[in-house]
């Protein structure tokens, strides 16, 4: 590996007591033990899993009408898709609105957006009792699902929050979202009412909505309104006439501002609140059925325990609405603190942009992809040179393996005194296995621990848990944010197939990990789906991503597995070289010694060849099976996945992969 996670890049200061701290000495002083640590903390919790959860129900006082008569039966197995907390009966949205007072809910703004929209928790109540009333008002009864073809912004947090009250489920995708994509999605959950916008603005251009949403409606046959946010134009200036059921947001919120109190429906802990999409690179996407409990239960204690979050903090994440991180960052509304939303380019009109609003609001958690953070290094953005970022007290980061350079940039370039919290985990649980740790230092390319109630090993293809090796990213024990089910699938058999199909009575999430014996952080090697095999010699593609990175001179990489006829398997690297670097014979053998040297001769690619566009889906993630797929002369299922389809087509018939 490039990393050194022998080099502490930040510590904790001992002298600051955090939430972490504060809920080991409640469970010591609980249940009559002396746990010292975090880790010591971490096993009892993984262990004595029904008594942590139990526990951090009452420490972090949800608001509930009616207390668990239990918290999950210990007999279950997590194949059998355990249900939780039995006899509560709760609402997702009043969790998010408990406080109700003047301080600052929102913070939103935007590219090409004049200025800063601000939203009280107060304001923010009453708005949601508008869309409640008008959404129960048009028909949406309990379990009806509501979505949002939606840009970053308050209108879509106070459309869910809309949605919850009364019971409804949500779902979401993203503007950028192409219509197959949207239709793939939403046709399959029949949605009642959609919320959209008529434009957007991204890169420097205003994009037009309309035409994507017409066709949208078109194809979703249960719709009963159509609510048109306007977004970058005046009311007056958007036509909406041909858009069948179609009305403008203020004129379906105007007979119901009305000042009442919010009627929040009271619903069991397991009530499904989120639909959320599988990326759909292989087939049509799978519908994840999220709890509202499961969902609450699970992120709140990831922001108050593992972000250390309180009302004092501006929390931000740099995310869409089609990706699970847009719910992450609104689930933060249970802490009372601030957030802010942001919408388009986080490149414009500077790649500062982001920088300066951290100074001018005073945001305290910034979270982000690790592509951005890859970028600012090689645009040469050094914040700390030109900003004061002294409120910044934590960057999160995820999306994609965090490289070991991005570590060394954020502490040479951004702030030697953050904890730069690597996070991982996934649509499949709304929420992360691993993450950050306000107890624990930083060590160079490794996710600071595995979280609290999450029993998350690392197992050899025996089946057998291991460290200091590339293994299987398994959990052993259920937990709250497990989806309950996957919509249409009867039986349960795609969500068998998904996760409990490599090891009996365990779930497998997809990615190869090596957990350190000596630290207990984790470094994340690639999706195991892409795992590449040459002679016999298992790895992710992360582990040569971690070298291409090194090289000034590549823009961008993809790096997959090609078999023969025999099931024999070697290395293909794709070079997205940065003008005017050309790969050249010179290049490649000091790319070769660099992956010798670091990994091992069999990591080393048989084929590596120039590319000009490396593909992604919408939501920013490398496609490397679609790749696989490609070379292999395989058909791809579901292009509508990618935001840039068309690429796929340089990787096919190449001469170079022939006749192997």
């Amino acid at each position: 590996m490039e990393g050194n996670a022998d080099v502490c890049l930040w510590k904790p200061d001992p002298r600051k007591k955090t939430k972490i701290d504060e809920f080991r000495e409640l469970i010591n002083k609980k249940h009559g033990l002396q746990l010292g640590d975090y880790h010591e903390l971490y096993k009892w919790s993984v262990e004595e899993y029904p008594s942590f959860w139990g526990a951090w129900w009452e420490y972090a006082k949800f608001v509930h009408s009616s207390p668990p008569t239990q918290v999950v039966d210990p007999s279950l197995l997590i194949t059998d898709i355990p249900r939780w907390f039995s006899g509560a009966k709760l609402n997702f949205a009043e969790n998010l609105l408990r406080f109700r007072d003047d301080r600052v809910a929102i913070y939103a703004t935007g590219e090409g957006q004049p200025g800063i929209t601000t939203i009280t928790y107060q304001q923010l109540h009453k708005r949601v009792g508008m869309y409640a009333r008008a959404l129960k008002g048009c028909g949406v009864k309990c379990s009806d699902r509501v979505v949002g073809y939606m840009p970053n912004c308050p209108q879509t947090v106070e459309s869910m929050l809309g949605t919850a009250a009364i019971g409804a489920t949500w779902s979401s995708t993203s503007p950028d979202f192409g219509v197959t994509g949207v239709l793939e999605r939403f046709t399959q959950i029949e949605p009642s009412v959609l919320f959209t916008v008529e434009a957007v603005v991204y890169n420097g251009k205003i994009h037009d909505h309309t035409a994507k949403v017409k066709k949208v409606v078109a194809g979703l046959k249960h719709l009963k309104k159509v609510v048109i946010v306007p977004f970058v134009h005046k009311k007056q200036d958007i036509d909406i006439s041909d858009i069948p059921n179609s009305i403008f947001l203020d004129d379906f919120l105007a007979e119901w501002d009305t000042g009442e109190a919010v009627e929040f429906e009271q619903l069991s802990f397991h009530h499904p609140q989120f639909i959320m999409f599988s990326s759909g690179t292989t087939g049509i996407p799978k519908c994840m059925v999220h709890s509202a409990g499961g969902t609450l239960i699970q992120i709140a204690k990831e922001h108050i325990l593992h972000c250390d979050l309180t009302r004092e903090d501006v929390l931000t994440y740099y995310t869409t609405t089609g990706w699970m991180m847009w719910n992450w960052l609104v689930v933060g509304l249970f802490t009372g603190c601030s957030l802010f939303l942001y919408d388009g380019s986080p490149l414009l009109p500077t790649p500062s942009i982001m920088w300066d609003l951290v100074d001018k609001l005073g945001i305290t958690v910034l979270g982000t992809g690790a592509k951005w953070l890859a970028v600012l290094e090689d645009r040469g953005v050094k914040p700390r040179e030109t900003h004061d970022l002294s409120s910044l007290r934590a960057i999160l980061s995820t999306g994609s393996p965090l490289a070991c350079h991005s570590f060394r940039y954020v502490y040479r370039d951004i702030k030697e005194d953050v904890m730069l919290g690597s996070i991982t985990g996934g649509t499949d649980i709304i929420s992360c296995f691993m993450g950050s740790n306000p107890t624990l230092p930083v060590h160079e390319g490794e996710i600071q621990s595995r979280n609290l109630g999450m029993a998350v090993e690392a197992w050899n293809e025996e089946g057998q848990p291991v460290c200091d090796t590339s293994a299987e990213l398994v959990c052993t024990k259920p937990f709250p944010s497990m989806p309950t089910h996957f919509w249409n699938d009867d039986g349960e058999i795609k969500y068998t197939k998904a996760y409990f199909a490599k090891y009996p009575r365990t779930w497998t999430h997809g990615d190869f990990v090596s957990i350190n014996s000596k630290t207990g952080g984790i470094t994340m090697l690639g999706r195991s789906d892409g795992t590449l095999n040459p002679n016999g010699v298992r790895f992710g593609s992360a582990e040569i991503y971690n070298i291409v990175e090194q090289f000034d001179e590549i823009n961008d990489s993809v790096c997959v597995g090609q078999r023969n006829a025999e099931g024999e398997e070697r290395v293909v690297l794709f070079l997205k070289m940065l003008p005017p670097a050309e790969l050249t014979p010179e290049f490649k053998r000091r790319l070769a010694v660099a992956i010798r040297t670091q990994l091992s001769a069999r990591h080393v690619p048989s084929v590596i060849l120039p590319i000009s566009e490396v593909p992604y889906t919408v939501s920013g993630k490398k496609v490397e099976v679609a790749v696989r797929q490609i070379i292999q002369g395989e058909t791809v299922g579901n292009r509508a996945a990618l935001s840039n389809p068309d690429s796929l087509d340089l990787y096919a018939n190449l001469p170079e992969l022939q006749g192997w």
